[in-house]
């Protein structure tokens, strides 16, 4: 009996876990899937219209721009952030001055939500009260800096905010990484004469593959669900100018009573995730097996 406790007792205290798991995001997923089969609108129907959904979504002229400015914002978010954030580890781990204070001060901005975020940033970009209304009062009355309220610059505005805000988190990581090295190497490399840029580049980013992996997962996943520092910043403006899916998606649950149309946007969301994370799963998994 006491044999049959010490087994049943693990699986009894992952039950509630495992529940979660199940329903809340297996259960919620396929429930998600059907919907965007259907013709639901403001209600779930079962009405089932197969891919007619997708088909929608992928004509709908606002998806398009969404896709293409979720391209943009991507692109330039994971690599401004992947970038700046080795450079503040390399310049930390160089044991510098108050490293404690610096990296609060890095950091900071990740403790913040991405709505405080974006209004901060929606302030100092405002033309008439912002960094352009200070620029233009110190003298230089022809600075000009208006992206946050041009069409074809406000997604870039996006990108300032979110890398601002994850670069720091970014740098611990990649800290955390460079602080795993041997100082072996370094002293190695000192006595070859090899440069310290050549360390960094042939030797530091292959042994931090890892970590490298880790933070490219996280920024896309972020990429992906963009959606609190887009309404706080620009509501999608100017007119559907910063637009990302995850507003498209709200915007039809809420807005537009199209409950078909936004499952089938959060379905290929989630599809884009999966695309993301399932290769890192994959070669995690090889690893596993070739080191038993």
């Amino acid at each position: 009996m006491k044999a049959l406790l010490r087994r049943v007792t693990p699986w009894t205290a992952l039950l509630p876990l495992a529940i979660t798991v199940l329903v809340g995001y297996f259960g919620a997923a396929l429930w998600s899937l059907f919907i965007s089969m259907t013709s639901s609108r403001t209600f779930p129907s079962t009405n089932f219209v197969g891919l007619e959904q997708y088909e929608r979504l992928f004509d709908n002229e606002r998806w398009q721009l969404a896709l293409h400015n979720l391209a943009i914002y991507g692109l330039l978010f994971i690599v401004a952030c992947m970038v700046i954030g080795f450079l503040l580890a390399v310049f930390i781990d160089q044991k510098v001055r108050g490293e404690g204070l610096l990296r609060v001060a890095f950091l900071y901005p990740y403790a913040m939500s991405f709505v405080a975020t974006g209004l901060v940033w929606q302030w100092v970009l405002n033309p008439d009260s912002g960094l352009q209304n200070a620029m233009q009062h110190l003298g230089w009355k022809d600075f000009t800096f208006d992206w946050i309220i041009d069409q074809d610059m406000a997604i870039y505005t996006i990108v300032i905010a979110s890398v601002w805000q994850a670069s720091g988190l970014v740098m611990a990581l990649m800290l955390a990484g460079l602080r795993s090295i041997d100082e072996e190497i370094w002293k190695a490399a000192r006595l070859d004469g090899v440069p310290v840029w050549r360390v960094y580049l042939s030797i530091v980013l292959p042994m931090l593959g890892a970590t490298l992996a880790t933070v490219f997962v996280l920024l896309s996943t972020a990429v992906v669900k963009a959606f609190d520092v887009v309404i706080a910043m620009t509501q999608g403006g100017p007119g559907t100018a910063s637009d990302l899916p995850a507003k498209f998606i709200m915007d039809h649950l809420f807005g537009r009573a199209n409950l078909g149309l936004a499952s089938a946007g959060a379905m290929v969301l989630l599809l884009t995730v999966l695309i993301i994370v399932a290769p890192l799963l994959y070669a995690r998994s090889r690893r596993k097996e070739a080191r038993t």
